[in-house]
C-alpha cells in the first residue's frame, strides 16, 4: 500500500495526533450549524492554518452529522500552491496520512477519471500541499468510514472541473468539498469589501471567480456552473477573515464556508 504522508503536520495544524483531535472537538463544539434537511450536495470551505479558518470551516463541517453514515465518498478538490501544471491532479497512493490515522482512497473512482482522460496521475501536485490535507482531520472525524478521492486543479477551465464534478453529482453517497480561501493580504476593511463581492458572485452561482478573489477559483468555477445547471442554492454559513479569528487587520485572509443543496 502507498502512502501520501503529511506534508504540514506541526505547521498548518498540531503533528500530534491526540492534540489535533482535541483541537478538531472544539473547532466544532464552538462552531455549531443548524442541520440541513437535506444532506447537503457541496461544501466549500477555507484550507489555511486550522488557528486562522478552522473555525470558519468546523461551521461547514457541522452540517454534515445527520447524514454521516450515507456519505461513502468524498469527492475533494482544491488548488496547486506549490507546483504549477495544467489539469487536473490525481496521487497514485491508496491512501493519505495525518496524525490521526490513515484515510482510504477511492482508486476505483480515480482510475475512472484516467480512464476517461478527465485527470491525470501526478503525485508531485499532491506531495507538498495543504488545501487538501487540511481538510483531512474534519473528514476523518465526522466521516471516519467514507473514502476519498483527491484532486488538485491546476490550470483548468470551469468546463474540465464541471465535467468531474458531473460524473459525481447524482451519487447520493458521494460529497464534493471546495477547498477555497478568499481574497489574500489586504487590509482588513478592503478585504471585507472584496470577499463581499466574492460571496455575492458564489450566491449567484457565477462562474467568473479569478485568483484574486479566491484563489480556489478554478474548482469554485466549475462547481458554481455545476450549481447553476442543476439549481443547486449556495447558502453562506460562516464569514471570517484572519483578523477575526488569529491575526492582525494590516494584511488579513479572507475565509467563507458554503452549503450546497
Amino acid at each position: 500500500m502507498t502512502v501520501r504522508p503529511a506534508a504540514v503536520a506541526g505547521l498548518f495544524y498540531p503533528g500530534d495526533g491526540k492534540t489535533l483531535q482535541q483541537l478538531v472537538q472544539r473547532l466544532l463544539a464552538d462552531n455549531p450549524q443548524p442541520a440541513p434537511q437535506a444532506m447537503p450536495k457541496a461544501l466549500i470551505v477555507p484550507h489555511a492554518g486550522l488557528v486562522y479558518s478552522g473555525p470558519v470551516a468546523a461551521r461547514a463541517y457541522n452540517s454534515l452529522r445527520p447524514f454521516a453514515a450515507d456519505i461513502r465518498r468524498v469527492l475533494l478538490l482544491g488548488p496547486s500552491h506549490r507546483l504549477a501544471f495544467r489539469g487536473i491532479a490525481m496521487p497514485a497512493a491508496d491512501s493519505f496520512a495525518s496524525p490521526l490515522g490513515r484515510i482510504t482512497l477511492d482508486t476505483t473512482a480515480i482510475k475512472q477519471l484516467a480512464d476517461q482522460q478527465l485527470a491525470g496521475y501526478l503525485d508531485q501536485a499532491h506531495a507538498l500541499e495543504h488545501s487538501l490535507e487540511v481538510q483531512l482531520p474534519f473528514l476523518q472525524t465526522l466521516l471516519p468510514n467514507a473514502r476519498l478521492l483527491p484532486l488538485v486543479v491546476g490550470d483548468a477551465s470551469w468546463q474540465q472541473v464541471a465535467a468531474v464534478l458531473e460524473l459525481f453529482a447524482d451519487d447520493p453517497h458521494t460529497l464534493i468539498i471546495i477547498s477555497s480561501d478568499l481574497s489574500h493580504y489586504h487590509a482588513y476593511d478592503e478585504a471585507v469589501a472584496i470577499d463581499r463581492a466574492t460571496i455575492q458572485s458564489i450566491e449567484q452561482r457565477r462562474p467568473g471567480l479569478h485568483g484574486e478573489q479566491a484563489c480556489g477559483c478554478r474548482a469554485l468555477n466549475g462547481l458554481l456552473a455545476l450549481a447553476e445547471q442543476r439549481g443547486w442554492q449556495l447558502q453562506l454559513v460562516d464569514y471570517r477573515n484572519s483578523g477575526d479569528t488569529a491575526g492582525d487587520h494590516s494584511r488579513v485572509v479572507g475565509y467563507a464556508a458554503f452549503i450546497a443543496a
